[in-house]
């Protein structure tokens, strides 16, 4: 995940590489909406036998990885445990987004649980990603210049994806920047603050996105989250003063490793070919990627139910630990000519040469 402001780099090319292409609109399949209502009824419960081991596991181990990599002297193991580190610090961070998704009441305290353990210690608390991923899910605003998480990256400059993957590596820094200094200035300065609020609180990768001011019960939940990274940011800054640089370094480098693939899922997450006009259920659908079964190592890169990411699209509120079953459900219903089968791709080094090629066909089409 990466701030807005990480990713400025890409705005400068957000215009399509090549002339725009009128498509024709993609009409809803019918039968497929009908099948993900009618198959899927008794898979909505989130259980929270699954989720909080998952989470406190995952959590856990991405600590103890980080700590031995801090301790050993042995570099080679260092590496080792720091990649183990990124992986599983990832899937604990990916939690964010079910609590987004996750209907009010049915998992008690896990917000609260998450944030402590995850969201303050790695400074991405669940309000930068509460009341903004919302929007990427609305029928009216999906791929348009109003959703936070989509540039049509399809349609950009070749040297728009690696810059976009790339620029992640700053990720812990923006976020340590933000928490430390930002965040008190913006208590001093309303309008640092209001700056800080629109273009620095959101965990979006579309650069033109504004948020608006926090409602409601989020208001509360913005104020103690900010505190605590504040206070966390800095607790990290006063550590090279007790235990030298090593520690903090070594910790901001598999954080770093973390954004990255997250970058990386975040690229392939999408076909991204829209040039911003809304679009029906169906051709949402299409714009996702599903990377099921057999393969297993989207596991590691989509974690968290990320792997059926199209799949997600049609049933926003299913838990993660559901959509296996539904895909099965889905895939064995529906037919080989369906839109379902057409948003199952084999995996991200397909889908990266997909995007890539498609920009770079674009960059050579006559201007």
């Amino acid at each position: 995940m990466s701030l807005q402001q990480s990713l400025d780099p890409v705005a400068s090319a957000s215009a399509p590489a090549g002339g725009a292409t009128v498509r024709a609109p993609i009409a809803d399949d019918k039968a497929m909406l009908r099948a993900a209502r009618d198959l899927t009824k008794d898979l909505y419960e989130a259980k929270g036998a699954i989720y909080w081991p998952d989470m406190l596991l995952s959590a856990g181990t991405g600590y103890a990885a980080i700590a031995g990599a801090i301790l050993t002297q042995n570099a080679a193991l260092a590496v080792v445990l720091g990649v183990i580190g990124a992986l599983a610090l990832y899937r604990a961070l990916m939690f964010i987004h079910e609590l987004t998704h996750v209907r009010k009441g049915s998992l008690p305290g896990f917000r609260l649980g998450w944030n402590l353990v995850v969201g303050i210690p790695l400074l991405t608390p669940s309000f930068m990603y509460e009341g903004v991923h919302v929007i990427h899910h609305k029928r009216t605003q999906y791929g348009t210049v109003e959703d936070p998480e989509y540039l049509p990256l399809a349609l950009m400059k070749p040297w728009t994806l690696p810059v976009f993957v790339i620029v992640a590596l700053l990720a812990p820094i923006a976020l340590m920047f933000r928490f430390a200094v930002l965040v008190p200035l913006g208590a001093i300065l309303p309008p640092v603050r209001r700056i800080v609020w629109q273009r620095f609180s959101a965990l979006s990768i579309n650069p033109e996105f504004r948020r608006r001011p926090p409602e409601g019960e989020l208001t509360r939940r913005v104020f103690w989250q900010e505190l605590g990274g504040f206070v966390w940011s800095w607790v990290l800054i006063g550590s090279v003063f007790v235990l030298g640089w090593k520690p903090l370094l070594v910790a901001l480098a598999i954080l770093s490793l973390t954004a990255v693939l997250n970058q990386l899922r975040t690229l392939v997450a999408h076909l991204w070919e829209n040039e911003g006009e809304p679009m029906t259920v169906t051709a949402q659908f299409l714009d996702s990627v599903n990377v099921p079964p057999p393969g297993r190592i989207a596991e590691i890169w989509a974690p968290v139910g990320l792997r059926y990411h199209a799949l997600h699209h049609l049933m926003p509120s299913m838990p993660y630990h559901s959509l296996p079953e539904a895909h099965r459900r889905l895939h064995g219903e529906l037919g080989a000519e369906s839109s379902y089968r057409q948003a199952n791709h084999p995996g991200m080094v397909f889908l990266v040469g997909k995007i890539a090629r498609n920009t770079m066909s674009r960059g050579r089409m006559p201007r």
